[in-house]
């Protein structure tokens, strides 16, 4: 999938005009080779091609520009016309931004799917008040545990030091009597290398760009949640085009929804192969863990709910009805 992505991709970039009229900055926290990474090349090659250079895309990946925490204020404010979030690191702004973050409440591809259904007019609300526009989501792959040896039950981890990427991984940790310690994608290698962590909970995807086998030998696939990348404009500034180029802006996330869907459920199977072919093994997680797991998961849809209010128990009944 990565790979016919950047085919299309090259072809794109050489049939683009040499010069653009609007220059937009784009900040992403993400590493080069990741889907989501080239999902968003092949989107701005689009744009590009589609304004016929009246708009022109300078993308900074991989926190070189901005770290996640930072990247949505930034397009808030102007500083940036673009940015790339994952929607549940912004989740003490507002539960709503990390309910695909609640671990084991939509865990299956169905599930995600139809908790982003229930979600995003409420999270388009949100960002609009925010002057942000929410040009499309992307789905991670499936979640699992990275460790040095094998997981039969959460009982290996209690009292050691755990990677969380945002609040509800972070409560997920202590839950599991570990040490939470809040560590971005791009520091991941670091923190291993220098034990501030021994362990982390996330996509294969990210193991293999993060390259765990240096420092894991172990991952265990428990699906967990499928949270989501947002891609979102200033809005002030997406009202400024003319009216073909932000048509072809919203037509090309459009098609890079679809086709960053497609490359997250690839990625789930030729990731994962990937960190077997580096000797990672990638074992079944057993029946005690996932019901460990599952307890905990329903005391954070409780929390979730709670701190959520009326609209989050609305959103809720509306997402379990459709994932029936």
């Amino acid at each position: 999938m990565i790979r016919s992505l950047a085919g299309a991709l090259a072809l794109l970039l050489a049939a683009l005009p040499a010069a653009a009229q609007t220059k937009w900055v784009m900040a992403s926290a993400y590493a080069e080779q990741n889907f989501h990474t080239v999902n968003l090349k092949a989107f701005i090659a689009e744009v590009e091609q589609a304004s016929q250079g009246k708009l022109g895309i300078q993308l900074h990946t991989n926190a070189s520009l901005l770290p996640m925490p930072q990247i949505k204020r930034a397009v808030q404010t102007g500083q940036i016309q673009l940015g790339e979030i994952l929607l549940s690191a912004y989740g003490n702004e507002d539960p709503f931004l990390e309910v695909d973050g609640v671990p084991f409440l939509a865990w299956t591809w169905p599930q995600a799917e139809a908790l982003n259904e229930a979600s995003l007019p409420y999270i388009k609300a949100r960002l609009e008040k925010q002057g942000l526009t929410l040009l499309y989501i992307v789905h991670w792959d499936a979640q699992g545990f990275y460790t040095r040896e094998p997981l039969p039950s959460l009982a290996p981890l209690k009292g050691t030091r755990f990677r969380a990427y945002n609040n509800l991984t972070f409560r997920m940790g202590e839950l599991m009597g570990t040490t939470p310690v809040t560590v971005q994608s791009a520091e991941v290698s670091q923190a291993f290398a220098t034990n501030m962590i021994q362990s982390m909970f996330t996509s294969a995807q990210t193991g293999v760009a993060v390259t765990a086998w240096d420092f894991v030998k172990v991952w265990t696939n428990v699906g967990g949640m499928r949270t989501r990348n947002a891609v979102i404009a200033n809005s002030r500034a997406l009202a400024a085009l003319d009216e073909p180029t932000r048509a072809a802006v919203i037509a090309a996330a459009a098609r890079a929804a679809d086709r960053g869907s497609a490359a997250a459920k690839a990625a789930e199977t030729s990731m994962a192969e990937r960190l077997r072919e580096k000797g990672v093994s990638t074992p079944a997680p057993s029946d005690q863990l996932m019901a460990e797991l599952r307890a905990i998961g329903q005391q954070q849809a409780q929390e979730w709910a709670t701190r959520a209010g009326p609209e989050g128990q609305q959103m809720l009944d509306r997402y379990r009805a459709a994932a029936k």
